[in-house]
């Protein structure tokens, strides 16, 4: 309990009852989910945990509260503690006549978009929509493989900094409707959400905080997490069959091919669980973990440090993946080797590929801005250093900021 929560509450007294927030309970295996959608915190109790926020939340005393526990479970429960951890978690509106302070929750984007205006993004009837639509590209594309882009079709026009810039604009408004999916999605099961830029590892991503889903159906939360997949199979699929029925000596075949790619192209990143994507929400709800990223990563450095260490002085730290149950125990240590492998390939190929390939642009780009030079060799050089300059600013920029929220205690989002 952090020191502000501790100084908002009184003391406690076995008469003392408590007036609790709006929150919702899920069960989830042999734990219970209670949180509050306004300020997005969640927390895993047991079944005597969520018993006592129902008794208390019935308006019962702290005392009596214990009482009927004491009576079900045979056990003597630290009901007044337990009401303080509440209110550290901001679950507690007033304890007696004494109101508990209340930061101010988190703002959500798109505020005014009401779940009943999303509600068919729940549907069951628009994951078989978007499965036709999958099953019709699929069946043009076998008919005719000529249509399957390749990074050629990005090359769309001889003008170099047209291609850069149209291809910047598509790939940023597929990247926001991606995430626009998301929120729509988890707004029609009333999570508020958030979009925010973060970064991943090298890269610069668009996430959404959609943690108050951890309440809804287990259908509800695979379609949210799935639902920017859907919408770039969907659009690739819709491209391709208008692609299909368009000459392919014409422009506008061209730019269809170019945007059909780039439609296509983030779709192997999510396959990068160990930078959290949208793969990594379904594959963390799946295992029944409550934190796959954090323990794996809590795990690797606990074989690190034994790894390393003499064999006189590996004691210590205790193994942190023993506090776990079976089920997410396993899945942990065998994540952990993922987020390892894959984190140091990804700053391999970094290292080895993406900042000498920057670098080698940036420099050529200074040069063709220089006197000699046609106007469009100076017009590509500029829409180089515009469009690559900038993502690694914003990049700087967006990586400084999420720092600093965590530093204020802001909540990371999630993808």
């Amino acid at each position: 309990m952090t020191d502000t929560a501790a100084e908002g509450v009184p003391r406690i007294e076995p008469s003392t009852r408590v007036l609790l927030h709006d929150l919702g309970v899920r069960r989830d295996r042999d734990e219970w989910i209670v949180g509050r959608m306004a300020t997005r915190t969640f927390v895993a109790l047991p079944a005597a945990g969520a018993r006592a926020v129902e008794l208390l939340g019935e308006g019962l005393s702290v005392g009596r509260t214990a009482e009927i526990l004491c009576a079900e479970t045979g056990e003597e429960l630290d009901i007044p503690d337990f009401v303080r951890d509440l209110a550290a978690l901001g679950f507690v509106a007033r304890i007696g006549d004494h109101p508990v302070p209340d930061p101010e929750p988190p703002r959500a984007s798109l505020p005014r978009l009401r779940p009943h205006h999303v509600r068919y993004a729940l549907h069951p009837a628009l994951p078989v929509l978007v499965g036709a639509l999958l099953l019709a590209a699929v069946a043009v594309l076998l008919h005719r493989p000529d249509l399957l882009p390749g990074y050629r079709d990005l090359l769309w026009s001889p003008h170099g900094s047209l291609v850069l810039l149209t291809g910047a604009a598509a790939g940023w408004t597929l990247l926001l409707a991606h995430e626009l999916a998301h929120l729509v999605t988890a707004r029609a099961a009333g999570v508020p959400g958030k979009m925010r830029l973060g970064t991943r590892l090298q890269f610069l991503v668009m996430q959404t905080d959609i943690s108050g889903i951890e309440l809804a159906p287990r259908r509800h939360r695979l379609t949210a997490y799935l639902a920017g997949i859907a919408l770039n199979l969907s659009v690739a699929s819709a491209l391709l069959l208008v692609l299909a029925a368009t000459d392919t000596a014409t422009t506008t075949h061209r730019i269809l091919a170019a945007a059909l790619l780039l439609a296509l192209l983030p779709l192997p990143f999510q396959f990068m669980v160990f930078t959290r994507t949208d793969l990594y929400f379904v594959l963390q709800d799946l295992t029944g973990c409550r934190n796959l990223y954090g323990d794996g990563l809590a795990y690797a450095r606990y074989v690190f440090r034994r790894t390393t260490r003499p064999p006189g002085r590996r004691g210590g730290a205790a193994d942190p993946s023993t506090r776990l149950p079976p089920h997410e125990r396993r899945a942990v240590r065998l994540y952990s080797v993922v987020l390892v492998a894959g984190t140091v390939v990804c700053l391999a190929f970094m290292a080895a590929v993406t900042l000498p390939a920057d670098i080698t642009l940036l420099v050529r780009a200074a040069r063709g801005l220089g006197p000699g030079h046609g106007p469009a060799r100076v017009a590509d050089s500029a829409a180089v250093l515009v469009t690559l300059g900038g993502v690694n600013v914003l990049w700087l920029v967006t990586r400084w900021r999420n720092r600093r929220s965590r530093r204020a205690g802001r909540s990371a989002a999630t993808g």
